[in-house]
Order: structure tokens, then C-alpha cells, then sequence
């Protein structure tokens, strides 16, 4: 079972920055690559980037290409996302995924959500 709990978001000024943080409650976190995904208000969840076990290999929406950065922290059980240059159209409940195999941009291939962080970019 993998239990993912995320956290950083908040409310923030166009062109900000934050950082999410999801931490995995896992034996062997290496073994799971991670996605981050988000959902906003009448839209369906989309993807937005995912990284693979060992942090070999990254995939982004071309929507955040540039501006978003996943990365993976083993040793902590934590995958981040790092979101500079913020726009409003970034707004949106941001979750957190894990699945076995390779990396992915297909939704339906995570077995593991968390709860989601909201993240609401103003103009």
C-alpha cells in the first residue's frame, strides 16, 4: 500500500513561485515512478509531470514546459514540484500520483492518488 500526502500549496501573484512537496508513506518508494497531476473547476484532471524511479528521466505538459521542474528525493520519500512563473491558468487542485513501471503521462495508469493541494495563481 502507498499512502501520498501532499503539501505547499497556497494562494500566490501571477509570476510567483511555489513548491510542492508530496510525501510517499512507502517501503520501497524507489520502485514507483511518480506524476503530478491537477484538476480545475469543470475541467477533468490532467497531467502534468511525472518522474521515473530513479529520477533518470522526466516528461512534462507542454502547457508548464520551462516553468514546472519535478525531481525525486529517495532517501526522504518526497517528489517535488518546483513552479516558477505562475499564471492563473496554473490554478487548480494539484495531486500527487505513484505507479509501478515506467514514467507516464496517462492517467489512468497511477494506482496511487493523494488528496490533492490547491494552488490558486491571481493576477
Amino acid at each position: 500500500q502507498v499512502r501520498l500526502v501532499e503539501s505547499g500549496g497556497g494562494l500566490v501573484q501571477a509570476g510567483n513561485s511555489l513548491r510542492l512537496s508530496c510525501a510517499a508513506s512507502v517501503r520501497t518508494f524507489s520502485r514507483y515512478a511518480m506524476g503530478w497531476f491537477r484538476q480545475a473547476p469543470g475541467k477533468e484532471r490532467e497531467f502534468v509531470a511525472a518522474v521515473a524511479w530513479n529520477g533518470g528521466s522526466t516528461l512534462y505538459a507542454d502547457s508548464v514546459k520551462g516553468r514546472l521542474t519535478i525531481s525525486r528525493d529517495i532517501a526522504k520519500n518526497t517528489v517535488y514540484l518546483q513552479m516558477n512563473s505562475l499564471k492563473p491558468e496554473d490554478s487548480a487542485v494539484y495531486y500527487c500520483a505513484a505507479k509501478t513501471g515506467d514514467s507516464s503521462n496517462s492517467r489512468v495508469e497511477y494506482g496511487y492518488w493523494g488528496q490533492g493541494t490547491q494552488v490558486t495563481v491571481s493576477s
